[in-house]
């Protein structure tokens, strides 16, 4: 009779998907290289703010079209790697054991922020044509949308990604503790732009949780443990 006990037939699990580090690497410099490069074509360092006078952010968009459709296709370019790193994430916790609303509440923030960054690109995308721009009610008012957009919506889904990480992985010991408690701050920041929409001095808490949100992202992907066993050695 053979015995067939040292030749198991279920196959280990392996971790599979891509790494979360890269693609949140991958969304950094995509979000970085749509500034940079929409800001050389156009020739000023900064963005027109949908807080100008309707008129000067007319002229910006109906001058800059180049600048504008590049920094758009950037924008959107970064926002897939974002949504597949909540889903990669999301299957990573639940590999981990993580049973509470943590995983679920992250993957709803990456997803609503991918979409919304989505969102926000193609009314920029919108902003580049001529044919809109010769309207200054209409080019303001999409300026207001792609800033609400691309702004106040993306960092409060940014936030909820980030706490649904931290949370977890603050309890369970899955990253080092500074990591976790600067996921906590910055998702806390994050969630108070919402507050923005009442109170302009508060903008600031946007690009703070835009990128100290991809910047913590790219550090906890690379730190977050792939399976049980790797996260119990950490512990030891």
């Amino acid at each position: 009779m053979t015995d067939l006990s040292s030749h198991p037939t279920t196959p280990a699990i392996r971790s599979g998907g891509p790494h979360p580090g890269v693609l949140a690497v991958v969304s950094l410099v995509l979000t970085i290289g749509g500034l940079l490069s929409s800001a050389i074509l156009a020739g000023s360092g900064t963005f027109v703010s949908p807080f100008s006078p309707p008129r000067e952010v007319a002229t910006y968009f109906h001058d800059n079209p180049d600048a504008v459709r590049l920094a758009s296709a950037f924008q959107f370019g970064s926002a897939v790697p974002l949504g597949i790193f909540a889903a990669t994430v999301y299957a990573r916790q639940l590999r981990l054991g993580v049973r509470v609303p943590g995983p679920a509440i992250g993957f709803f923030g990456g997803i609503t922020a991918s979409a919304f960054l989505m969102l926000s690109a193609l009314l920029m995308w919108t902003l580049s044509r001529p044919e809109v721009t010769v309207d200054v009610t209409l080019t303001h008012a999409l300026s207001f949308l792609a800033f609400i957009s691309g702004g106040v919506a993306f960092v409060v889904g940014m936030g909820l990604l980030v706490a649904g990480i931290a949370v977890p992985a603050l309890i369970l010991g899955l990253v080092p503790r500074w990591l976790a408690w600067a996921g906590l701050v910055l998702a806390a920041l994050s969630e108070l732009g919402f507050l923005s929409m009442v109170l302009e001095p508060l903008q600031f808490l946007l690009p703070i949780g835009r990128f100290g949100g991809l910047l913590w992202l790219v550090t906890v992907g690379f730190l977050l443990p792939r399976n049980r066993a790797a996260a119990n050695r950490r512990e030891q």
